[in-house]
């Protein structure tokens, strides 16, 4: 079971193996892998992320999601929260890591702050007072401003398998400290998987 979460422009839900495509085709584009490993992810291990990606919602009760486009049904990215066992330091194990990624068309449209907002609705109600994390490398400034304006603030510079990252925390809504400028609640529904 997968929740399906629905924003103004976006449906949230569950992957399928008809995405595997969409998928493929947005992880071995160079503009889309810059900042996340710096090379095009082969359609092995994009098949071994989208079942990841089923094993989280299993064992997890939490995990991504696929973002489709409500007026055309196109896809538009995935996202979601995860918990990867990164060995790092500092260590972020146990505390749940929002992630995104948007193929190129999707890009400037706004689509990754409407769905960044929607899921840390969601995982405001999932996780309680669990804060939660993200991984930036420092000149993706796109997602920076996402991170930001969803709420999440620096709180470490790190390196993670070789690379400078940046490591942004948020807390949930209305904790000590927080300003989140995000939409109110968003619509939940399920879906049989």
């Amino acid at each position: 079971m997968v929740p399906i979460i629905e924003t103004e422009r976006l449906k949230l839900r569950g992957h399928r193996m008809e995405d595997f495509r969409d998928c493929a085709e947005m992880w071995a584009h160079p503009d889309v892998v810059r900042y996340i490993g710096g090379r095009p992810f082969s359609g092995e291990e994009v098949w071994s992320k989208l079942l990841r990606y089923v094993g989280h919602w299993q064992w997890m009760e939490f995990g991504f999601w696929a973002i489709e486009e409500k007026a055309t049904g196109g896809f538009a990215g995935e996202l979601g929260f995860a918990e990867f066992k990164r060995e790092m330091e500092p260590a972020i194990l146990g505390i749940p890591e929002i992630g995104w990624v948007l193929p190129p068309r999707a890009h400037g449209q706004g689509y990754a702050t409407e769905a960044v907002r929607a899921v840390v609705a969601w995982g405001d109600e999932r996780f309680g007072s669990t804060r939660t994390v993200c991984l930036i490398h420092p000149e993706n400034l796109r997602s920076v401003r996402v991170a930001e304006k969803c709420g999440y603030k620096e709180f470490q510079r790190t390196t993670y398998k070789g690379q400078e990252t940046i490591l942004f925390e948020r807390f949930r809504q209305g904790e000590p400290g927080l300003q989140f400028a995000g939409n109110g609640p968003t619509t939940l529904t399920s879906e049989n998987r």
